[in-house]
C-alpha cells in the first residue's frame, strides 16, 4: 500500500490536479487529506468537491474552520482575512456544513494524521522547532504522526531525544516516533514554489517527499481575477 498524504491545499486546484496525478503516477492506492482545502486562493469550490466526491479521509485545518463559520475576522492577518471573506462567499450551506463537520484528528492504519498538533489540536500552533515537536510527541501514540500547517516540510524524530532530520526519504525504524510535515500543495513557504506531499510506504516502511511543478501562471491569473489581493498571486512564485 502506497498512501499519498497531502493538504494545506489552499483552493489551489493546479497545484492540486497535478499533485493527484504524480501520485497516481507513483502507484498510490490511497489518498489523505491534511486540512485547509480552502483559504488564499481561488478554486475553494472546486478543490472541496474533488475531495468530497473521493471521500478520501480528510481532518480539519483552521481555514476550513474559520471558513465554514461567521466568526469575526478582524483579529486575522489582514490577507488571509480578505481570502476567507472571499471564501465565504463562495461556499454554500452544505459545503460549510460538510467543513464543520471533519473531524480534527484521525487514525488510519498505523499512523495518525491531524493538521496542526496533537496536544491542542483546535489551537492551531505552530511547530518550527524541536522544542515545540516536544509537546506533540506526548501526544502521538502511533509512531508515526502526519500534520501540516506550517506548509513546511520537516520531519522531527524521538528516540532518546527529539532531533530533526532532512525531509527527504526517510527509512521508518523501530523504537522511534516521527512527527511529520508534509507541506503544502497550494502554498509553499521554504522557498520551493513546487507543489509539496508525502508519500507513505507501508510495505517497505518508508515516507518520501515529493516536489511538483505546476501552472503557476493560471493560478495567479484567477487569484487576481478574483479580486483578492495581489501578495496571494505574488507570493506563489516566491514560495513564501
Amino acid at each position: 500500500m502506497r498512501i499519498a498524504l497531502f493538504g494545506d491545499i489552499h483552493a489551489n486546484l493546479e497545484a492540486f490536479d497535478a499533485v493527484l496525478a504524480d501520485a497516481n503516477d507513483q502507484g498510490c492506492t490511497d489518498w489523505i487529506c491534511l486540512g485547509d482545502v480552502v483559504g488564499y486562493n481561488a478554486d475553494p469550490n472546486a478543490c472541496l468537491e474533488k475531495i468530497r466526491e473521493a471521500n478520501w479521509p480528510v481532518v480539519k485545518g483552521n481555514h476550513d474552520d474559520v471558513a465554514s463559520n461567521d466568526d469575526s475576522l478582524k483579529n486575522m492577518n489582514p490577507v488571509a482575512a480578505a481570502a476567507l471573506s472571499w471564501t465565504r462567499d463562495q461556499l454554500n450551506d452544505e459545503q460549510k456544513e460538510w467543513l464543520r463537520n471533519l473531524r480534527m484528528v484521525r487514525q488510519i492504519e498505523d499512523f495518525t494524521v491531524v493538521h496542526a498538533t496533537l496536544d491542542q489540536p483546535q489551537g492551531w500552533n505552530y511547530v518550527t522547532t524541536k522544542f515545540d515537536a516536544m509537546s506533540n510527541f506526548s501526544y502521538q501514540f502511533t509512531n508515526l504522526c502526519f500534520h501540516g500547517h506550517t506548509h513546511v516540510p520537516r520531519v522531527f524524530v524521538r528516540e532518546n531525544r527529539v532531533t530533526e532530520i532532512p525531509a527527504e526519504t526517510i527509512p521508518l525504524e523501530a523504537g522511534k516516533k516521527y512527527f511529520v510535515n508534509i507541506g503544502s500543495v497550494g502554498q509553499p513557504r521554504d522557498g520551493d514554489w513546487r507543489a509539496c506531499y508525502v508519500i507513505y510506504d507501508l510495505a517497505v516502511g518508508t515516507v518520501s517527499f515529493r516536489r511538483v511543478e505546476y501552472d503557476i501562471e493560471t493560478t495567479q491569473k484567477k487569484i487576481r481575477d478574483a479580486g483578492l489581493p495581489d501578495m496571494l498571486a505574488e507570493r506563489l512564485a516566491d514560495g513564501r
